[in-house]
């Protein structure tokens, strides 16, 4: 009887774990769609690459905004971040703004589910200063937290601002990729309730500045002073932890019940990083905007397959609930789209939204994509802008219209090059209309931070 019962709750254990796959998301910081290997970019992945080449590599896939905190805040929720509160980069001394409690995070979707919950590495979606009482990531449904501000300071090398729980760690001996996947196994090694399946959220701080990586690694592309050299370091060093975790998930024997999910947050600041695309990290160009995107997990994601539909960082809360079978929230708009039929090989799948844009320091102010064509536009207004976010500015983006509307066919202008609204006025006119009526949602959820007190 004993023994029949071990073989049930091993069974149980089994069944659990092939129903509720453990969730890893990896993310970079301020990464170029031509930086990584199985992009045909020029440092060496061989961890991603296996990732990508055992799994779904998307070959157009988007952030969620050409700046950090806004992308992160659409990855989490599956919605556009104004909605979730977030206009642009969180500057937490000086703003009120952060990640809404109201919003339902991929963590809180997976906690309700039986899941362990954590986060490790950059934040960026607003923490508490002595100013403002801003929520952490335990108010947004992680059980565990290891994070920065922003940065890691005083650069990737011997950072010195992380928090755990709450709690300043002081400074730490290494380069923050490991650091944070050293965290991430520790994580893995001591939660206590190992049956249930977890949800560990990796957002890395490379490549963005301040950069550092290991000598011996730099000097692989370059002198040691050259910044492009540096900058591939850490992208070099990133792709060596990130081997690291995927080692420790095989040991574990989870890897075949693990979804891992890999992208960036924007486009590179270096403009020879983007493929050839036009702009750069902080526009909504294709360069701002255009990120790596790769899907794995064993037995359920096709292997090897590279698919040419768009897909977007909006879409991953959305595509989490169709791989796992649970509900996406349905008292809210959820601007993304579930990808699981592109990611199983099927040829049904039907965006319900085009992508949508809008980044009130960039020009263009916002960007549309419908099928294989960009639609973008100016602003219509009078804005005295500078680098820092003002949230007194709200009530005017809000309220804003855009002039200057430019068409690109994409298919076959992916460096957005030749300006087709003229010749195709009919197209530009409905894509239009369907850029304000987008707009016009998502303003009218977005939080009226200038108005608090």
């Amino acid at each position: 009887m004993i023994r029949f019962s071990a073989l049930l709750l091993a069974f149980s254990v089994s069944f659990l774990r092939a129903e509720q796959p453990n969730v890893v998301i990896l993310l970079a910081d301020d990464l170029g769609y031509k930086d990584i290997g199985c992009y045909g970019g020029p440092v060496k992945t061989p961890a991603l690459d296996a990732l990508a080449a055992n799994g779904t590599r998307f070959e157009t896939f988007y952030s969620g905004c050409a700046v950090c905190s806004p992308s992160r805040a659409s990855l989490l929720t599956g919605r556009h971040h104004i909605r979730a509160g977030v206009y642009s980069w969180i500057s937490d001394d000086r703003q009120q703004s952060h990640l809404l409690e109201r919003e339902v995070t991929i963590a809180e979707l997976l906690k309700d589910q039986g899941y362990s919950t954590a986060h490790v590495g950059k934040w960026h979606l607003g923490l508490p200063t002595e100013k403002y009482d801003k929520p952490t990531p335990a108010e947004h449904g992680f059980d565990y937290w290891f994070a920065t501000w922003n940065n890691a300071n005083p650069s990737h090398r011997n950072p010195n601002n992380f928090i755990r729980n709450g709690e300043a760690v002081g400074e730490l001996e290494g380069y923050a990729c490991q650091i944070v996947v050293d965290e991430a196994i520790d994580w893995l090694d001591d939660r206590d309730e190992t049956t249930k399946p977890f949800f560990l959220n990796v957002w890395f701080h490379e490549p963005h500045q301040r950069i550092a990586a290991p000598d011996t690694i730099v000097s692989e592309y370059g002198e040691l002073t050259d910044q492009a050299a540096i900058y591939s370091g850490t992208i070099d060093n990133t792709d060596r932890a990130i081997a690291r975790l995927v080692a420790k998930l095989e040991a574990m024997d989870v890897l075949n019940d693990t979804l891992i999910v890999y992208m960036s947050d924007n486009g590179s600041y270096r403009e020879e990083r983007t493929g050839g695309l036009r702009g750069k990290k902080g526009g909504n160009w294709e360069g701002g905007i255009r990120v790596p995107g790769i899907f794995h997990w064993p037995g359920k994601i096709k292997k090897g397959q590279v698919r040419q539909e768009p897909g977007g960082i909006v879409d991953v809360l959305p595509t989490l609930c169709g791989l796992l079978g649970i509900d996406a929230p349905a008292d809210r708009p959820i601007d993304g789209s579930d990808l699981t039929p592109l990611l199983v090989g099927k040829e049904t799948f039907k965006r319900h939204q085009p992508f949508f844009w809008h980044l009130q320091r960039s020009n263009p102010i916002v960007a549309m994509r419908s099928g294989d064509y960009s639609l973008v536009a100016e602003r219509d207004y009078e804005m005295s802008l500078h680098n820092m976010f003002e949230e007194e500015w709200i009530p005017l983006i809000k309220s804003g219209r855009y002039k200057n509307f430019q068409l690109f066919d994409l298919s076959k202008d992916p460096g957005q090059e030749n300006d087709i609204a003229a010749s195709e006025p009919e197209r530009t006119e409905r894509l239009k209309k369907e850029l304000y009526r987008i707009n016009s949602s998502i303003m009218a959820d977005g939080e009226d931070w200038h108005l608090r007190d």
